[in-house]
């Protein structure tokens, strides 16, 4: 049977399994980033962690190569450089160094461009040439794919559409220090900011005044707005126009036939979703109105992220491409 290493690299967590190639992940685990803060220990847990995920099977495997999507990586060079949520810091030759370790076909991407290959490898872009993956997590990130090829960049790192300035540099400031950057407004962290901002705006009760910052979660924004909370409404209707207005500005750059959303912000359903709609279509060109979709990701869940690593040697491998 064949099979791909797909490895999602994280702040928090580095998620590992084996992919076939219909996009299913058959064996899967996870080590926490942060207990190797030395890179060499760090790629050697790596590797007894794809030994034993091998040792599962019983029947033989084959593996074909090792996908990786990380934060700030560049696909050119095979290289992490200056990722604000890893421990490693400057340039680091991940794709070398686990080379020597692992000998085998390596290749390494943007973690939300990679997310936009496997939507087209085994999701709901399936088919489609034109089309931009946005993941909503702790962050902001994007994959593009025009003309039927993802738009990887000279250097490697095109597709950073978190960190454009929505604000004209007067705004909340970014991982990467940009001030008004969008995922300092459309993200599950951009969220919490929102709520503190709206506590000081409007003088309505809610459930968030007792509430701390750092005890406050998404889905207890969800069940707020559920239960008509005015603030939680609020937050979710101003998170909404932003990002309304930023996929109106960004169907202008490939005029995408959809843009499929991932990640913890999108979990909150119509709370953000029926507004988004609603501004997306009001910014739009005239001449986009009515063309392009907002769509859910076919690689929602828990090995998603793996299996969008896994893509970037499958590709290799399909008749599609």
């Amino acid at each position: 049977m064949d099979l791909v290493i797909g490895i999602d690299i994280g702040g928090t967590k580095t998620k590992i399994g084996l992919v076939n190639k219909a996009g299913e992940t058959l064996a899967n685990t996870f080590f926490r980033t942060k207990d190797f803060p030395d890179l060499d220990s760090y790629l050697n847990q790596i590797t007894a962690t794809v030994d034993e995920l091998k040792k599962s099977f019983t029947e033989p495997i084959s593996i074909l190569g090792c996908g990786i999507g990380a934060p700030n990586a560049s696909s050119k060079h095979g290289t992490i450089e200056n990722a604000s949520n890893l421990i490693w810091k400057g340039t680091v030759p991940i794709l070398q160094k686990l080379n020597e370790r692992m000998s085998m076909p390596m290749k390494i991407m943007n973690d939300a461009s990679v997310a936009a290959l496997g939507e087209m490898l085994f999701g709901n872009a399936k088919g489609m040439t034109d089309f931009i993956v946005i993941t909503l997590g702790t962050g902001f990130g994007s994959g593009i794919v025009a003309n039927g090829k993802l738009i990887d960049g000279y250097d490697g790192f095109a597709g950073e559409l978190g960190h454009i300035d929505m604000t004209l540099g007067d705004g909340r400031v970014t991982g990467l220090g940009v001030k008004g950057g969008l995922e300092a407004y459309v993200s599950a962290t951009g969220l919490k900011r929102t709520i503190m901002y709206m506590q000081s705006k409007y003088i309505d009760e809610s459930r968030f005044r007792d509430i701390a910052f750092n005890d406050l979660h998404g889905e207890d924004i969800t069940k707020a707005a559920e239960e008509g909370d005015p603030i939680a409404l609020k937050a979710f209707d101003y998170t909404a126009k932003i990002l309304g207005l930023a996929l109106a500005n960004f169907t202008a750059f490939t005029q995408p036939e959809a843009f499929f959303l991932l990640g913890g912000l999108v979990n909150s359903g119509k709370w953000i979703m029926d507004p988004l709609q609603v501004y997306f279509e009001e910014h739009l060109l005239g001449v986009y109105k009515g063309k392009v979709k907002l769509l859910h990701s076919g690689m929602e869940g828990k090995t998603a992220a793996i299996a969008g690593a896994a893509s970037l040697i499958w590709q290799d491998y399909t008749d599609e491409y």
